[in-house]
């Protein structure tokens, strides 16, 4: 199979995997970038991305790029590559509804001889078991004959201007080898750091997920020492720094895990693990440690605020953050959000600030209101729980203008602060 030069791509779904593909599609050869979100449409037609992942600079560059959310303009393209969410449900069951959707439209304008590469992060089997199916019955074609398929899955990671997609080896699949190898050819004109050629879709599929399922593992068990060593009286970021002497020990550290990727792939490869008959023991443990961190940093603080004598109810909690990482406007599955149904449940009047997060998005998916935290309206406990630039630039006499209270209590999530100098400045402290 080859790839004519002239095929149009079309990129569906133009978020934090997509836009960035697509702008460095775009700079070489034809590309649709489509979206069902007309807002998104419009924004990147006038030049700007709301993620902050693509310059106006980069999207000017671009210059064979166009935009859309008419599905008729995909008629006009001969590769398609699926960028879309997959999320979990309420239950943390996958939700394969964007895919299924994102194919069924691929699968109404797709040509004789089409491409449909996937990026989204799904367990392994997926593309075979539920988007090849929904590809024949909306084309009329068959799977490897009249269309073929990739997996190449993302690796983006938000708000990071160093590990950009061009500078991350891509892995690349094929339902066939020749298919494999076109894929391979496409993607290494634009990724700079090389690809890894994988045997199947499947194989793919699995390398993906186990990525982010590591790291959710690794994170539970500094998540679980910290839990340790606070009934033990000793601070975690002592020990780990201690520990971290060896050369090969892995600095990790504690924190809450949300995000697009880490807090929910573990649950796309145990759900096909349950499929088979097998039950995951230590994959569902960590993700039950990680998924529970906030309601434990939210009740450490409640504790602390009780024994300095303060009335919850009547008090104000102010949370710097709400982005699932630093630096970056991303909220989705943001464990933040945990946090501050736990402290209302109390009782207690929240204030979130967050600098980077938009706030119709974060009313709009959370029902949560930004506002800013100063002198002018005081808080009773501090809860720095994303490390911003600009909460590291903070200083501990600013925070603690912010609060009224005698004996405030600072809950350091990200260990931003030296803690006996924020003992010092009045603070009592809580970190991971």
């Amino acid at each position: 199979m080859k790839i004519d030069e002239n095929a149009t791509i079309a990129v569906i779904g133009l978020g934090y995997v997509g836009l960035p593909l697509a702008v460095e599609f775009g700079k070489q050869r034809k590309v649709l970038g489509f979206d069902i979100n007309t807002a998104r449409i419009a924004e990147l037609q006038a030049g700007t991305d709301g993620t902050l992942e693509v310059t106006p600079e980069d999207l000017q560059a671009a210059a064979q790029l166009n935009f859309s959310a008419d599905p008729q303009d995909l008629k006009d393209c001969q590769v398609f590559i699926v960028t879309v969410p997959t999320p979990v449900d309420q239950a943390n069951r996958p939700d394969m509804t964007p895919l299924v959707k994102a194919s069924e439209t691929v699968g109404r304008a797709m040509p004789q001889g089409a491409l449909v590469i996937y990026e989204s992060t799904v367990y392994p089997g997926a593309t075979e078991e539920i988007c090849v199916p929904v590809l024949e019955r909306l084309s009329g074609k068959r799977f490897n004959v009249d269309f073929f398929c990739g997996y190449s899955p993302e690796r983006i990671n938000p708000g990071d201007k160093v590990n950009t997609l061009t500078k991350i080896k891509k892995i690349i699949s094929g339902s066939t080898p020749e298919v494999a190898d076109a894929v391979d050819g496409l993607y290494a004109s634009i990724i700079v750091a090389g690809t890894h050629k994988a045997s199947s879709l499947k194989v793919a599929e699995a390398a993906k997920v186990i990525e982010n399922t590591q790291r959710d593992l690794n994170i539970a068990l500094v998540n679980e020492l910290s839990v340790i060593f606070e009934r033990l009286g000793i601070d975690t970021l002592e020990v780990l720094e201690a520990a971290g002497s060896k050369w090969n020990f892995l600095p990790f550290r504690p924190g809450l895990v949300g995000g697009h990727c880490i807090g929910v792939d573990p649950y796309y490869l145990t759900h096909k693990a349950e499929e088979v008959g097998y039950h995951p023991q230590v994959i569902l443990a960590g993700r039950r440690i990680n998924d529970n961190m906030a309601r434990y940093v939210a009740r450490n603080t409640l504790r602390l605020m009780l024994k300095n004598g303060m009335d919850v109810p009547r008090c104000r909690i102010g949370v710097l953050g709400i982005t699932f990482k630093e630096n970056c406007p991303d909220i989705r599955n943001s464990k933040v959000v945990d946090m501050v149904r736990e402290f209302e449940a109390w009782g207690a009047n929240v204030v979130v600030c967050d600098p980077w997060a938009s706030a119709q998005d974060v009313q709009h998916e959370y029902g949560l209101s930004l506002a800013g935290i100063s002198a002018q309206e005081p808080v009773d406990a501090l809860v720095v729980a994303v490390g911003h630039q600009q909460f590291r630039d903070a200083t501990l006499s600013e925070l603690r203008s912010f609060c009224r209270s005698e004996q405030p209590v600072l809950a350091d999530v990200k260990s931003l602060f030296d803690r006996h100098e924020a003992a010092s400045a009045g603070f009592t402290v809580f970190r991971l």
